[in-house]
């Protein structure tokens, strides 16, 4: 495992890039056959600026030879106040993604090793995701586990 990049907070700037980044994460699912883009880049583009932006949404970035090559998102959900216990968010953990060429140098783990550093200064109750099979083990490795209450509907849409 090699340590050639530095992982920090993602900026606006940024926003081209990790939209660039999304696009190529997503193409994976199609296993190099994507279909034609339904929405053009630059809709993912701003969708990331105004969300950076407003703080509503946080990300923090992988850089190898002064590019980004990885990302992972956390958007804070809200809980409802109670009287008895602190009503701390829920972080939701999304977007995860390091580009091929990068992948097992150590960079994945110190994206995550940063987001939960950051929910636990910030006193978030946890943090959620939506694993992919291949990134399972890995938020496995760092401390995520299995929900003891969690209930899904999914809806048809």
């Amino acid at each position: 495992m090699t340590t050639d990049f530095t992982v920090r907070p993602a900026r606006l700037a940024d926003a081209g890039r990790l939209a660039e980044l999304r696009w190529t994460f997503k193409q994976e699912d199609h296993e190099g056959r994507p279909p034609t883009p339904a929405r053009p880049l630059q809709d993912a583009e701003r969708w990331i600026r105004d969300r950076l932006g407003d703080g509503s949404w946080l990300a923090w970035v992988a850089e190898a030879d002064g590019e980004i090559c990885g990302h992972v998102f956390l958007h804070l959900v809200e809980r409802m106040p109670e009287p008895y216990e602190d009503n701390n968010p829920v972080g939701y953990v999304t977007n995860y993604f390091v580009l091929p060429s990068q992948r097992n140098k150590g960079a994945g783990s110190a994206l995550l090793e940063a987001l939960k550093r950051h929910s636990h200064s910030t006193g978030l109750e946890g943090l959620i995701v939506w694993p992919s099979e291949r990134s399972t083990p890995l938020y496995q490795r760092l401390g995520f586990q299995p929900p003891e209450e969690l209930l899904e509907l999914p809806l048809d849409i």
